[in-house]
């Protein structure tokens, strides 16, 4: 008797997992506003179609301190570009989710620098989906670095 109950135990364990290892990402968790690294930014990531995006939604300083007026993209090496606004500015784009964990095969400008770079994002931890890794690099994955950005609450 007792090896039938712990038989139904490991069977119910195997088909009813708890909550917390059932802890699964879903495409759509990403979408929101989340914070930059340095917190002078809010990104809104949003869905088009199948894929994702990021825009500048908030600036903690959107004034140029040299001009007085909203400050531009004066680091982007492309001259036609130098006079786009940052705020409202696409920094992430085209990211797939990959049906588990990540959205890859995407890129992220960086407009203090005026560079873009290929990019993935994953949550730190499957159970917190307020800690975003964003992970910027050229080339593969192992040469660029990593920033953590916070959602906005």
């Amino acid at each position: 008797m007792k090896t039938k109950i712990f038989l139904s135990f490991l069977t119910a364990l195997f088909l009813f997992p708890t909550a917390s290892i059932m802890a699964q990402v879903k495409a759509d968790d990403i979408v929101g506003d989340w914070w930059n690294k340095e917190k002078d930014a809010h990104i809104r990531i949003f869905k088009e179609g199948d894929k994702y995006y990021g825009k500048i939604v908030w600036l903690k300083n959107p004034i140029d301190e040299e001009t007085g007026k909203p400050k531009l993209d004066k680091h982007n090496t492309d001259e036609k570009l130098k006079s786009r606004p940052i705020m409202g500015m696409l920094i992430l784009k085209d990211f797939v989710f990959d049906g588990d964990d990540e959205w890859e095969d995407g890129t992220i400008y960086d407009p203090k620098s005026g560079k873009t770079y290929s990019c993935y994002l994953e949550f730190e931890d499957e159970n917190n989906k307020d800690r975003l890794k964003v992970r910027g690099y050229i080339g593969v994955s192992l040469i660029g670095r990593t920033d953590y950005w916070e959602r906005v609450k």
